[in-house]
């Protein structure tokens, strides 16, 4: 009988990707009757349906030789100019060379992770953060380091010490209305956080999916508008929450020898995204104004963020806290000690209704009692009737 080995394990990173209790739970927030406040989801009766089929039209009816054809990797010229002009008009200005498209701004930040990152090299994060960035940089190997946040983001001094202590090689946030909390940053912060970058000689990931989605007060500046960092910020955004996420197109603007390792990265990963989602998308910027289509979006998300932020006294139990975000798409929920928020989901889903539980978002210790709401998705009597449904599965469920 001839030998026969087994094959080889998976790689080490893939082993120590463990699965995700709350995942498996929140798939079956797909039920129709589960009124879910999980996922950051675009309002979908907002999607420009009618534009976006007529930009497909039209790129396909005129230029289907090239959009149903393979592409260069960096990105459609067209639609990297268009992003181009789009930032220069609101106050950033950029090149097309200085832009790399991406397949979602998830992917423009595992393109940095491979082109910035060294397994054992040290990323400073914001507590909380982004989940799927920790799972990024999980993957990489790299040692994820916590800095504390208050109201107003990431404090400055923590930040200070933990560069001057760990030297850390990348700080990756999310400065404006931040997930999961929904808190942004304001000017003085991001100039300081500019200058350590400068004085400790760290990368700055900015991560910018929200910023567009501003329905109170006056935008803040980026920080890799700051002369003291634009030489090692790099500035994530994508058209999935303005756009349409399911055309899944991101990009990054970052300093040209940077754009040209993350081509080389995203070469070798897909080549390039999707070619027609790309010409749709560019078609579509440039024959409309997105600022015009976003009024409608950022009323509906301010009146359904108003209505959370009105029921939460009489849902939440007392003693609670809640950020209240001025845009985006989520409010970020501290309940009193004694409350763990993944132990009760699998009984809030029972009553009909979904979150997702803070734990997840800490690179340090957890606190259990912290949980994530997103306002964007339903219409305000919906948001109601979600809430007292979390009421109900919250006062019987007391840890």
């Amino acid at each position: 009988m001839e030998r026969r080995l087994p094959p080889p394990s998976l790689a080490t990173r893939a082993v120590s990707a463990s699965g995700s209790v709350i995942r498996e739970a929140l798939a079956l927030t797909t039920r129709p009757e589960v009124i879910s406040f999980a996922g950051g989801l675009p309002a979908p009766e907002h999607f420009d349906v009618e534009n976006i089929r007529a930009a497909y039209d039209q790129v396909l009816s005129e230029s289907s030789h090239r959009v149903l054809q393979y592409s260069v990797t960096e990105g459609d010229p067209y639609l990297r100019e268009a992003i181009a002009a789009r930032l220069s008009r609101q106050g950033l200005f950029t090149r097309p060379e200085n832009l790399v498209i991406t397949t979602g701004a998830q992917q423009a930040l595992a393109l940095l992770t491979t082109t910035l990152l060294n397994p054992g090299d040290v990323v400073a994060v914001e507590e909380p953060t982004y989940l799927a960035a920790l799972q990024c940089f999980a993957y990489a190997g790299v040692r994820v380091i916590p800095v504390p946040t208050d109201a107003n983001g990431i404090v400055i001094d923590a930040l200070a010490d933990t560069a001057a202590r760990e030297h850390p090689r990348l700080l990756y946030l999310v400065p404006t209305f931040q997930n999961p909390t929904g808190h942004t940053l304001p000017a003085e912060r991001r100039h300081a956080v500019a200058r350590l970058a400068a004085e400790y000689g760290f990368w700055i990931a900015e991560d910018d999916p929200y910023g567009e989605l501003r329905f109170r007060g006056e935008p803040e500046p980026w920080i890799t508008a700051y002369e003291v960092a634009s030489d090692r910020t790099v500035l994530l955004g994508s058209l999935s929450k303005v756009l349409a996420p399911g055309m899944r197109l991101g990009w990054l603007r970052a300093p040209t020898a940077l754009c040209r390792s993350c081509v080389l990265a995203k070469q070798a990963l897909d080549l390039h995204s999707s070619t027609v989602d790309q010409a749709a998308a560019a078609r579509y910027l440039t024959d409309h104004d997105l600022d015009v289509r976003l009024v409608p979006v950022k009323a509906a998300y301010r009146e359904r963020c108003e209505t959370m932020l009105t029921a939460l006294p009489h849902v939440l139990p007392e003693g609670s806290t809640w950020s209240r975000p001025d845009g985006g798409m989520f409010v970020w929920a501290q309940l009193p000690e004694g409350y763990d928020t993944g132990a009760l989901l699998l009984n809030a889903i029972a009553n009909g209704v979904a979150y997702v539980p803070g734990a997840p978002f800490f690179a340090g210790p957890a606190n259990p009692a912290t949980l994530r709401l997103s306002f964007t998705a339903h219409r305000p009597p919906e948001i109601d009737r979600g809430l007292k449904r979390l009421a109900v599965a919250l006062d019987a469920n007391r840890s």
